[in-house]
């Protein structure tokens, strides 16, 4: 959930713009990054997306701090690729004992690692920049999806909060009970379990009263709902998915461009 205290404003251009548009535009400029191999196809669209940032309404400060395991999951993936490859063509840039750096690997985890980067970062700033509330009502009105499905959805992102908040509680219980693991890896991974078992027990309770109050409030029934908040599908959210379209297709061509010229250069 986004702190209140960093949401982002509502009076940013692509911020006002229809929840489904936004979705649908991140889903197509992801799925064109995909289809890249190069490294430099997905670090151009890295630049695009952070361009782009204000016009979500979101600080570059507020980025930073919702993405770092992104970042962290890149590097990990970036640096196993450079140990443990097994294509090492290329020129040898470095040796370490076993470790050979090569330019075709290199290429490799870079672009992978940014990959990743460019394909989860459209995801954070469409949901960095959009209410949750507001994107159940569009799911709802504009793309048909069942109450129970949009609304359940809903219910669990607000809910993912708690988890957080009920792990500190469980830790902060049992330290005061005197069950603490001290230095000791293996009673730390052992309480690290329970713990987690734990929260998920009290996670399966909470989703189990949850179906159960929204069949009681008849989401399940099947009969038409009726609609507070009217989310409306606008030319100008068509022309965000036009523009996520374009800047897709120049992704594209970028990396064919590169894959064309690659021979030649070679």
């Amino acid at each position: 959930m986004i702190d209140l205290a960093t949401a982002p404003s509502g009076t940013a251009p692509l911020a006002r713009r229809n929840p489904v548009a936004k979705v649908a535009a991140a889903l197509v400029f992801s799925l064109a990054v995909i289809a890249t191999l190069d490294p430099v196809t997905p670090a151009v669209a890295i630049a695009v997306e952070l361009a782009v940032l204000p016009l979500f309404g979101v600080r570059y400060r507020t980025l930073r701090r919702m993405a770092w395991p992104l970042l962290l999951s890149a590097l990990g993936v970036t640096v196993s690729l450079l140990l443990f490859a097994a294509d090492r063509s290329g020129t040898v840039l470095a040796t370490a004992g076993p470790v050979v750096v090569t330019t075709g690997v290199l290429t490799t985890a870079l672009g992978l690692g940014l990959r990743i980067i460019a394909v989860a970062l459209p995801g954070v700033l469409v949901f960095a920049g959009t209410d949750p509330t507001d994107l159940a009502d569009a799911l709802i009105q504009n793309v048909k999806a069942p109450a129970r499905f949009a609304i359940g959805t809903l219910a669990a992102f607000r809910l993912v909060p708690l988890l957080g908040q009920e792990w500190q509680m469980i830790s902060m219980a049992r330290r005061a009970r005197g069950v603490d693991a001290g230095r000791n890896p293996v009673a730390a991974l052992r309480l690290f379990v329970s713990t987690g078992f734990t929260l998920l027990v009290g996670a399966i309770r909470r989703g189990t009263r949850l179906a159960t109050a929204m069949d009681a409030r008849g989401f399940d029934s099947g009969l038409p709902r009726s609609v507070a908040r009217v989310q409306r599908f606008t030319p100008a959210d068509a022309a965000l998915i036009a523009g996520a379209t374009l800047l897709a297709g120049a992704a594209l061509t970028v990396s064919i461009a590169l894959d064309v010229f690659r021979p030649i250069t070679g």
